[in-house]
C-alpha cells in the first residue's frame, strides 16, 4: 500500500516520509487520531515502505513503497515474516499449551491487512462473517503481549530490513499489559520498529507515549470520504453524499453506511422516533423502542447516534434555513417543516439528552428504560420545558 492509497493525511505522510528519506527510523511510533481516519492504513503503508527492496535504489521511490516488488506484495497480503499485526481479543478459555487466540484470529489479520479501512477488529464485529458488534470486553492483556508481541519483536529479521510490529488499540490495554509494552520500549532490540495505534492518546500510559514519536491523524473531510465511496466502493452519488456526512470523518463507518439498505431504514426510524416523541404517541413509540433495544449495547448507541445527527440537522436548519449544510440531505423538506412546527423547542437540550442517553447505554443501563425516558424528555424539550440530563441523582430528586 503506497502512500497514494492512504486517504488524505498529508501531514502524517510527510512526517513518515521524512523519516524514510533520512534513514532515521524511530524504534517506536504512536499513530493517533479518530476512528476510521486511516491509522492502520498509514501503519501498513509505512511497514511496506520499510521493507520495500526498491526504496532508495536507482529507479525506485525515495520515501515510499513501490508496491510491486516481492516484499511489498508479501506485506500487502500479510505474508511477510517480518511484519506482524496484533489485535486485542476477548478473553476465552483455552487448555494449557493451546493458543489462546480465537480460531478466526489469523483470518482477521489477513482481512485487516489487505483491507485496512474495513472493520475486522473484535470490538466492531463479534463474528467475522457478521456485522453485530461485540458486547464482550476487548483489550490487550499481559499474557498475549508477552507470548506474542514481545516474542515476535525479539527476533532478527528473516527477509526484510526491519522487524515491524503494529499493535492496534493501544488505548485499550490493561495496566499489567501496558507495563509489558513499556519494557519492550525501554530496551528495543535492534532493527525493531513498533507502531502503536490509538484513538484517544490520553488513555495511553504516559510513559509509553513519552517513548514514542507521535504522529497525529485528522478526521477525513466529507469531500474526501464521498469521493472515496464513489471511486472505491462505486456508491451512488446521493448515497455517498449522505453517508460521508453522517460518518463524521470515518471512512470505515461511511463504507458500512452505504453497504446496504439498513442505513435508510434506521435513519427513518430515528426521525420517526423524534417526531412521535413530539406528539407523545405511545402506540408508535413502543415498537420502535422494542426493536432498537434488541440490537445490543453498541447497536443501540449507533442508532442513538443517528437520532443525534438529525437533532443537529434541526439546529442547523433553524440557524441557516435552506442554506444549512445538512447531513440528512435527502429529508431536507421534512427537517425544514419540523423546525418550523416547533419554534419553542430547545434543540441544544435535545442534543444533550441524546448524548446523555448514549452515556447511560455505555454504563449498561437497560436500553428500553433509557429510550422510553429519552422520548419523554425530548417531548418536554420540544414543548419548551427542557431538562439537560435523563438521570437525576437520588439526593437531588424532588
Amino acid at each position: 500500500m503506497p502512500w497514494s492509497q492512504v486517504l488524505d493525511q498529508s501531514r502524517a505522510k510527510a512526517s513518515l516520509s521524512r523519516a524514510l528519506s533520512s534513514g532515521r527510523i524511530p524504534h517506536a511510533l504512536l499513530l493517533h487520531g479518530p476512528a476510521g481516519s486511516g491509522r492502520l492504513a498509514l501503519a501498513l503503508a509505512f511497514a511496506q515502505a520499510l521493507q520495500c527492496e526498491r526504496r532508495g535504489r536507482p529507479g525506485g521511490p525515495e520515501a515510499d513503497a513501490c508496491g510491486t516488488c516481492l516484499p511489498c506484495t508479501k506485506v500487502a497480503r500479510m505474508l511477510h515474516p517480518d511484519v506482524h499485526l496484533f489485535l486485542p481479543y476477548p478473553k476465552q478459555k483455552s487448555a494449557p499449551g493451546q493458543d489462546p487466540r480465537p480460531s478466526d484470529y489469523a483470518d482477521r489479520i489477513r482481512a485487516a491487512g489487505t483491507d485496512p479501512y474495513g472493520a475486522y477488529d473484535y470490538r466492531s464485529r463479534a463474528k467475522l462473517d457478521g456485522d453485530a458488534p461485540n458486547n464482550k470486553q476487548v483489550e490487550h492483556r499481559k499474557v498475549p503481549i508477552n507470548d506474542h508481541v514481545r516474542e515476535a519483536m525479539s527476533r532478527h529479521p528473516v527477509e526484510g530490513r526491519h522487524i515491524v510490529g503494529i499493535l492496534t488499540d493501544a488505548d485499550r490495554v490493561r495496566k499489567e499489559a501496558a507495563n509489558a509494552i513499556l519494557k519492550l520500549l525501554e530496551e528495543p532490540p535492534p532493527s525493531v520498529v513498533l507502531v502503536l495505534i490509538a484513538e484517544r492518546v490520553e488513555n495511553v500510559l504516559p510513559t509509553i507515549v513519552s517513548r514514542c514519536q507521535r504522529v497525529r491523524l485528522d478526521r477525513l473531510a466529507p469531500e474526501v470520504v464521498e469521493a472515496a465511496l464513489r471511486e472505491r466502493q462505486h456508491a451512488a452519488p446521493d448515497k455517498a453524499a449522505v453517508a460521508a456526512r453522517m460518518a463524521d470523518g470515518s471512512y470505515t463507518l461511511a463504507r458500512r453506511l452505504v453497504s446496504g439498505d439498513e442505513l435508510d431504514a434506521q435513519r427513518k426510524q430515528a426521525v420517526d422516533f423524534v417526531r412521535q416523541s413530539y406528539v407523545g404517541r405511545a402506540s408508535a413509540l413502543q415498537p420502535i423502542i422494542e426493536d432498537v433495544s434488541k440490537r445490543g449495547r453498541e447497536g443501540v448507541k449507533n442508532w442513538l447516534g443517528l437520532v443525534g445527527t438529525w437533532v443537529r440537522d434541526l439546529v442547523l436548519a433553524r440557524a441557516a434555513g435552506d442554506a444549512a449544510p445538512l447531513v440528512y440531505v435527502d429529508v431536507q423538506d421534512i427537517t425544514q417543516k419540523f423546525v418550523a412546527h416547533v419554534p419553542g423547542a430547545d434543540l441544544d437540550a435535545m442534543s444533550a439528552l441524546v448524548d446523555d442517553a448514549i452515556a447511560l447505554i455505555s454504563g449498561n443501563t437497560p436500553s428500553a428504560l433509557v429510550l422510553t425516558t429519552l422520548s419523554f424528555a425530548l417531548r418536554e424539550a420540544m414543548h419548551g420545558r427542557p431538562r439537560h440530563t435523563l438521570a437525576v441523582p437520588l439526593d437531588q430528586a424532588a
